[in-house]
């Protein structure tokens, strides 16, 4: 990684409660050098956008188990647009059918994890994904 510290936001939308696989990408993210701001559960789109705002995150990371992926995800990529912060991308995971994957990058998803992705590759599309939004920001 840069020598760039990266802000990042993980955030469980919808009324799914397991957070393990989010918890876990938080710490990794930790772990390699990015500070990460953890929402909690149960969140409204509405409430990961305002966070990602308040914090000034350089990207949103969303997690789903419960299979409200295809309304949740891309209702925080519209909060977040709405809220003139359409620029951080959102990269999301979870248990995700492969049918979905587009539908979901077609409304604004950067990227998509499901299980068994190797954690080394979920650090390096935040990495991108961050690395991109701060050289927009900056330019």
């Amino acid at each position: 990684m840069s020598n760039t510290t990266y802000r990042v936001l993980i955030g469980k939308p919808g009324l799914d409660g397991h957070d393990r696989g989010a918890k876990f990408i938080a710490r990794a993210l930790r772990d390699n050098g990015f500070e990460v701001i953890y929402t909690g559960i149960r969140r409204s789109p509405e409430e990961i956008a305002a966070a990602a705002v308040q914090e000034d995150v350089a990207a949103v990371g969303l997690s789903s188990l419960s299979g409200a992926h295809i309304r949740l995800f891309p209702a925080v990529v519209e909060c977040l647009r709405k809220a003139g912060a359409g620029d951080i991308p959102v990269i999301g995971g979870g248990v995700i059918p492969d049918e979905d994957i587009t539908l979901l990058k077609e409304k604004g998803v950067e990227a998509i994890f499901t299980p068994g992705t190797p954690v080394d590759q979920i650090i390096a599309a935040f990495t991108a994904a961050c690395s991109k939004h701060h050289e927009t920001r900056n330019a």
